[in-house]
């Protein structure tokens, strides 16, 4: 696998892929690569003859207060992972390269309506920085196709409706959501928990569960909603938020939608975790 910090050899490597006719895909990450990841890579592999992983612990997207000093920087471990996965291209700028005016003066991309609410609403200008960074990496690679976690899905969200605004010729592909065994949404955050509070955090995806299937049977939206907020508190997880969308994040209409997702975020200590579900609503002939 081959490593590139510059944007110069990085486009001349890509230059020589697109004169032979090849299918280039990208899966940028932050590092510290767990499953997840690997997911998105394999799923890459399958859908093109070079791909290529980004890794950039990208300031724009973390708020005052937040972990970026803390983030992990794994660099020889995700290469290691990433080659065994058959990655074939990492780029893994510093923040000088990406952003050589500085953060200030850095130009940015907004994506409205998706991108309010929810983790955008908690996070005041995460979804900037992310729209920025991404429409950075898909002018400097200009892949194909990308492939992103559903375990963010606003972030999915965002980018598709990015993608569609500014015409990029790229197909996103959502990969589903890799869990530990006890059901726990894999994450770079989890290894900020402690023993006690990962056997906690396993109650989020837990709750979310029950109440998708509170709806599938026709509980009413405000009733499960509620009832899983009650579960979320008794589990010692202080709620941040937990909506029901429609599959475009569009608010939910019980008269006009049959499938919605269910999304949470929640705060273990001082470590923040999001997980979401699908949710199939009754239909008229079910009941």
């Amino acid at each position: 696998m081959q490593l590139e910090h510059d944007i110069t050899p990085l486009r001349e490597r890509l230059a020589i892929a697109r004169r032979e006719g090849q299918r280039i895909a990208l899966v940028p990450t932050m590092g510290n690569l767990h499953a997840g990841h690997l997911a998105l890579v394999e799923r890459a592999r399958a859908l093109a003859d070079l791909v290529v992983a980004t890794l950039f612990v990208n300031p724009l997207q973390f708020s005052a207060g937040e972990d970026l000093g803390r983030y992990p920087r794994t660099l020889d471990a995700d290469r290691a992972q990433l080659a065994a996965h058959g990655c074939d291209l990492l780029f893994a700028p510093d923040v000088e390269t990406l952003y050589p005016g500085g953060l200030e003066a850095q130009t940015q991309v907004q994506v409205p309506v998706v991108s309010e609410g929810l983790c955008g609403g908690s996070r005041i200008g995460h979804f900037d920085g992310v729209a920025t960074v991404v429409s950075l990496l898909f002018h400097l690679v200009q892949p194909d196709v990308a492939c992103f976690g559903e375990k963010d899905f606003q972030q999915l969200a965002v980018i598709r409706k990015l993608v569609a605004d500014l015409h990029f010729p790229i197909e996103i592909v959502g990969v589903p959501t890799v869990r530990a065994d006890d059901g726990l949404a894999l994450s770079s955050r989890n290894g900020y928990l402690s023993p006690s509070e990962r056997e906690q955090a396993t109650a989020l995806y837990r709750t979310l569960s029950r109440c998708a299937e509170a709806l599938a049977r026709g509980e009413a939206v405000d009733s499960a909603i509620a009832t899983a907020r009650r579960e979320l508190a008794a589990s010692g997880l202080r709620l941040d938020y937990l909506e029901l969308r429609a599959p475009d994040l569009t608010a939910f209409d019980p008269a006009r939608h049959t499938a919605g997702r269910l999304l949470g975020a929640v705060y273990l200590g001082t470590t923040r975790l999001i997980d979401n579900v699908a949710v199939r609503m009754p239909s008229r002939s079910d009941g």
